[in-house]
């Protein structure tokens, strides 16, 4: 296979793989047209690659797109699996859907900013003060109901089901369940349900590469929101090697090595408007 990654840390061991630098893909169009994958690219350049030059990409594009933001990826999930999301509110900030929030919500309530990783721009409010401080400055609001957990999953899809997955589990007096934000990994089996919720989620949106986060509430599984980029301890230390993982996939879908729909290498022409 031919592969071009624009992300060398998460493609290094990848065979046959070249990189190149995303702020000068226009100086390899006809490589990028001939390969069999172009991989990590970065997001403002999905379109272009996509749709411009029809090549393949990985992540695939609904990777991209549905996990651009927690709005997007709340939408998907609302639509088709409401009862695997918890209550969710997404609203202009202004007095009255602030107050709306209060009212359907309560508190405390979890708050979170519509693009953010690693634990930041998520917070528990436990007040009435602490509400309308959040919501002063933003003018979109994300809330979202408090879910009585002291652990959340990760569990990470690769082509076309799950993987791996394990358990974050908060610090003493903590809320975030994030490693970045102190929490601790453990082993313990994924419920079954979990990981078949996250597989039939996974397939259905066609997202081949994330780190789901799911909130387990007796036997019932929550879908949190899922990450296009995540971290690899967890992997790591489970012996998982992703890029192996990649690899096949990507071959199991090469389909003669040739890109689907690419255009091939060619002569870049200026053209009138």
């Amino acid at each position: 296979m031919r592969l071009i990654s624009f992300d060398p840390f998460r493609t290094l061991r990848l065979p046959g793989v070249s990189y190149v630098k995303p702020e000068r893909y226009l100086e390899h169009v006809d490589a990028l047209c001939a390969a069999d994958w172009v991989l990590f690219p970065e997001y403002w350049q999905v379109n272009a690659l996509v749709y411009a030059l029809k090549v393949r990409i990985f992540p695939s594009i609904a990777s991209y797109h549905i996990g651009h933001d927690k709005i997007e990826i709340t939408r998907a999930l609302e639509t088709r699996w409401p009862e695997h999301l918890p209550k969710t509110l997404i609203l202009p900030s202004v007095p009255e859907q602030r107050e709306r929030v209060l009212e359907e919500l309560g508190l405390p309530l979890v708050a979170k900013d519509v693009r953010s990783s690693e634990g930041r721009g998520v917070w528990l409010i436990r007040s009435e003060q602490e509400w309308y401080s959040y919501c002063v400055a933003r003018d979109v609001l994300y809330a979202q109901e408090y879910l009585p957990i002291d652990r959340d999953l990760r569990i990470v899809v690769i082509g076309r089901g799950a993987v791996a997955s394990y358990w974050r589990l908060q610090p003493p007096g903590g809320f975030l369940n994030n490693v970045a934000a102190g929490a601790e990994l453990a082993f313990d089996p994924a419920p079954a349900a979990a990981v078949e919720l996250v597989t039939r989620i996974a397939r259905k949106l066609g997202v081949d590469h994330a780190g789901f986060d799911v909130a387990m509430v007796g036997n019932h599984p929550y879908v949190l929101e899922f990450n296009r980029l995540f971290g690899n301890q967890g992997l790591i230390e489970q012996g998982v090697r992703p890029e192996a993982l990649i690899h096949r996939y990507l071959a199991s879908r090469s389909g003669g090595g040739r890109p689907r729909g690419g255009t091939g290498p060619r002569k870049r022409q200026r053209t009138a408007a």
